[in-house]
């Protein structure tokens, strides 16, 4: 019983506290890249990030004895993942953010499990959709219409940086399911395929960066300002280091359902920290769309006794395995 637990053995079964941390780190991460993209091109800041990440993971990873895992094959669908989880949503969300505010960012991310849905059924057999996955499916997309306010129609820009901020969502939905299908429940820990994900994730962007923005670039004076330096960093060693720690901690201690619930959270840390930190107003439609979505996203998850979870990469011995149509929150 709980009255007789010690206050030890309270504290190392607690999540919630991890589930807010996560929140607020994974939710702020849009106003980050706000700030970033206005010192560095968006691969630029994707690079750093990822950089700042892999150190991080690096460090932990030797402090708790582990190693990277071994072998072409497990390399390989790293490679893929590090590319559809980390490399592309991270740029396209940056690139995106040059002509939509975070808010907007931080919606369309709420659209992740969503996507998500879709692209299991299509791509796994053994993934039949039911009654409740088909009502959901359209009531999110109806949402994400609402947040497009495609009824007002929006300039190029406005509607690029949107269409972009969704492509990053949808290369988590397409990211998640392959790295559920090809690493899940391997040998190595958690904390080595995360790792190697974003070493692998490093690599490809330091490729990528100077082939879509040229060489390393310059910043006149006032570009490297605290602000910037600062939120690079947290972007790095938070949003792309400490926070896949806090997931695999929630999961462990109170499941895969639990931790998915990190992705209606999040959608309200971003609108709050662009309202607040960068004076970023929303229309109506942002905030109202946004609550379509996620009704859809309810609608269309399976009940929780089906396990239905929210990560992708982990090992078997650490953590349970979610079901394939898991709304997975890695990467961010």
């Amino acid at each position: 019983m709980d009255f007789m637990k010690t206050r030890g053995e309270k504290a190392r079964e607690r999540w919630w506290d991890a589930l807010v941390l996560l929140s607020v780190i994974w939710g702020s991460s849009f106003l980050l890249m706000k700030v970033g993209v206005g010192v560095l091109p968006p691969a630029y800041v994707t690079l750093v990030r990822l950089v700042v990440g892999a150190v991080t993971l690096l460090v932990w990873l030797r402090a708790t004895g582990g190693r990277l895992p071994r072998g072409a094959r497990v390399w390989g669908h790293l490679a893929v993942t590090g590319a559809l989880v980390n490399v592309a949503p991270f740029t396209l969300f940056a690139w995106g953010e040059q002509r939509v505010s975070s808010v907007v960012a931080g919606i369309f991310n709420a659209a992740t499990p969503l996507l998500t849905m879709l692209v299991v059924t299509v791509v796994l057999p053994g993934e039949r959709p039911g009654a409740r996955r088909l009502l959901g499916m359209p009531i999110g997309f109806a949402g994400v219409l609402v947040v497009l306010g495609v009824w007002r129609g929006a300039d190029g820009s406005d509607l690029a940086g949107q269409l972009a901020c969704l492509a990053a969502a949808g290369c988590y939905a397409v990211g998640f399911p392959y790295a559920q299908r090809f690493l899940a429940g391997r040998p190595e820990s958690t904390v080595s395929l995360s790792a190697a994900q974003v070493v692998v994730a490093t690599v490809e962007a330091a490729v990528l960066a100077p082939l879509v923005s040229g060489g390393p670039p310059a910043t006149g004076p006032d570009g490297w300002t605290p602000s910037a330096v600062v939120a690079l960093l947290l972007l790095g060693v938070l949003g792309t280091g400490v926070a896949y720690l806090l997931n695999y901690r929630i999961i462990r201690r109170a499941g895969a359902v639990a931790a998915s619930t990190v992705t209606y959270l999040m959608p309200l840390v971003a609108v709050v920290a662009g309202a607040v930190v960068l004076g970023e107003g929303m229309t109506w439609n942002q905030p109202v769309g946004a609550l379509v979505v996620l009704l859809g996203v309810a609608v269309g998850r399976r009940r929780a006794g089906n396990g239905t979870g929210a990560t992708a990469v982990r090992a078997a011995p650490e953590t349970p395995r979610p079901a394939r149509a898991a709304a997975t929150t890695l990467g961010r």
